[in-house]
């Protein structure tokens, strides 16, 4: 009977020592689940793989510095091939996987599409790159790590009124692509306050991006010293090179999506010499956060990281910082992490790499300063 005791006893503490130690291994196997959406493949794919490739950077380096609240951080990256369709497709495989906070997604359309499913989960994301106003409009649970496309247009102008000795500016746009048409309507409206003429603008479709002669040589005929391109970077590649082939060769100056350019597979990066483009994030800069960055990110995957890697890089750290003015854990629903990063969002102030003194307003829009970059010796230098 003794023994019976003694044996009942051995295996009750056995019992109790076994779901405490189920206990802490499910403590131990919390983690942050973040999700990641944008074209990593396909036509737009300079913008997603370094969105997801800084990302994973900041996790990485966040995980070795002890988590948040003391939890890791896992991130799942998927690829929408910068299409709608499957970017919603992308964000019901992140749900099921449970994740908890959403950085993407990174191109406008794919956003348009799933910002309002997020808005109805109450999912929080902050989009890295999708800059149309829209886009961020569903719900108070959508923030923006880059400018406004309106914020573009207008920003572009006054640069190259207050900075550039022209007189006479064309424009060539994509009047089927809310980013590109947005960026020009409030470019076109501040052109009025400057010191220079808009003497010819042409607009291209979706269907329609692969002869630009037309356009160029509207350029031309106005006498543009300056031609502003508000679309993106591949569209760009072939007006550099059928305006080399027709032996015109004005200022360009182009916005965020023009970052990007020197990878196209294929063209002759020596047209792009001396174009210009606003940006958040200067490569060359020389601060110690930047220096870093970039040699991280060049040992890694073999490049300079763009703007886009950079405002990756910064959503992370945005939700980190956000988060730890919390006292949640992984413990806690997506709905309930949403909340409370929405309030922390409006509290928080960032330096990161694409600005100092980052600020969030109640509508989601980040708050800082544009800077002006040229493209020389095939790399992009501050101006």
């Amino acid at each position: 009977m003794k023994f019976k005791k003694v044996m009942s006893l051995a295996l009750s503490a056995a019992m109790v020592a076994g779901c405490f130690a189920s206990v802490a291994s499910a403590e131990e196997d919390l983690t942050w689940k973040i999700g990641g959406i944008g074209p990593v493949t396909g036509a737009a794919s300079a913008y997603g793989a370094a969105v997801m490739n800084a990302v994973q950077i900041a996790v990485d380096e966040i995980n070795e510095a002890g988590g948040i609240n003391g939890y890791q951080v896992e991130f799942n990256a998927q690829d929408d091939e910068h299409d709608a369709e499957k970017s919603v497709n992308a964000y019901n495989t992140l749900k099921d996987w449970g994740m908890q906070a959403l950085i993407g997604t990174v191109t406008t359309a794919p956003c348009l599409a799933v910002a309002p499913l997020a808005a109805d989960d109450n999912m929080f994301m902050i989009t890295p790159s999708a800059s149309a106003e829209d886009c961020i409009s569903y719900g108070t649970n959508e923030f923006r790590m880059c400018f406004t496309d309106p914020a573009q247009g207008t920003a572009s102008a006054q640069y190259i009124g207050e900075n550039l000795d022209v007189t006479k500016v064309g424009v060539i746009y994509d009047s089927s692509d809310v980013y590109s048409s947005g960026i020009f309507a409030t470019f076109q409206a501040e052109a009025a306050n400057q010191d220079f003429e808009i003497v010819a603008y042409e607009a291209f479709t979706s269907d329609s991006k692969t002869d630009f002669s037309a356009q160029i040589q509207a350029m031309s005929d106005a006498g543009a010293e300056l031609v502003f391109l508000p679309f993106y970077y591949n569209e760009a590649s072939i007006v550099f090179t059928q305006a080399d082939s027709m032996g015109y060769s004005p200022m360009w100056f182009g916005v965020d999506g023009m970052d990007g350019i020197l990878s196209v597979e294929g063209f002759d990066t020596s047209l792009a010499e001396g174009v210009m483009l606003l940006t958040p994030f200067s490569a060359d800069a020389e601060d110690e956060l930047t220096q870093n960055f970039v040699a991280t990110y060049t040992d890694l995957y073999g490049e300079t990281p763009n703007q886009f890697a950079a405002d990756g890089y910064d959503c992370m750290y945005a939700i980190k910082t956000a988060l730890e003015t919390t006292d949640l854990t992984p413990e806690a629903d997506a709905s309930t992490i949403s909340d409370a990063l929405q309030a922390a969002m409006q509290e928080i102030t960032m330096d990161g790499l694409t600005g100092s003194g980052m600020t969030w307003d109640a509508e989601g829009e980040v708050s800082k300063s544009p800077k002006a970059v040229v493209i020389e010796d095939g790399v992009y230098v501050g101006l």
